[in-house]
């Protein structure tokens, strides 16, 4: 059976589940020519097919990160699709793939920045998932520190607690003044309770 065959789509499935499933058997096989049969079919004349190999090649790239690696150019290209639904398929699928690649998403994080600034609120929150996970390399710690706390400035005040916490795991010392001067400029902008008291309790800790 081809791999077309197994896709959500091709089943008659409204689920992810199949993709998934299918995400496992390709991770457990180390099937890197399935990998490159998926990369093919990201240009499929449906859109739904589409949405499934984008939804595999994320789920493998959390199992088996180094099968996805090599086709990393492929999924940036994808960021300036008109298809949203790609766009924060192939945002998710780069976070997926982040920690096993660093040095190559770093190159390429003006792309990552611009599909940020312009796309929905889940490729938002996994482009601060991607500047997270490059903070950790000490190259690009500073880089990486600098463009969080500017997401900070204007991130959704419904995002804002959870890309501040995410920040606070790998700030360094140096820059925690300026983050709690930035989350309590912020701080009147949150008017639900309990996002309040998460980045009031985050605020604290900082502070300590």
């Amino acid at each position: 059976m081809a791999l077309i065959d197994k896709l959500a789509t091709s089943l008659n499935r409204r689920d992810e589940e199949p993709n998934k499933q299918l995400a496992q058997t390709i991770s457990e096989a180390n099937d890197e020519s399935a990998i490159k049969e998926l990369v093919g079919l990201l240009h499929h004349k449906d859109k739904n097919i589409q949405s499934d190999v984008i939804k595999v090649l994320n789920e493998t790239g959390k199992l088996k990160p180094e099968l996805v690696v090599p086709y990393i150019p492929e999924l940036v290209k994808l960021l300036r699709s008109k298809n949203n639904r790609m766009v924060w398929g192939a945002m998710a699928a780069l976070s997926a793939v982040a920690p096993a690649a660093p040095t190559i998403l770093y190159k390429n994080l003006n792309a990552i920045l611009d599909a940020a600034a312009k796309g929905s609120v889940i490729t938002k929150d996994h482009a601060n998932k991607i500047l997270v996970i490059l903070a950790v390399t000490p190259a690009y710690t500073d880089d990486c520190i600098v463009l969080l706390l500017d997401q900070l400035k204007d991130a959704p005040v419904n995002q804002l607690p959870t890309y501040a916490e995410n920040t606070a795991t790998i700030v360094t010392s140096n820059y925690k003044p300026e983050m709690v001067r930035i989350l309590t400029e912020r701080l009147p902008d949150i008017t639900q309770d309990t996002k309040r008291k998460r980045l009031t309790r985050l605020l604290q800790k900082l502070q300590k």
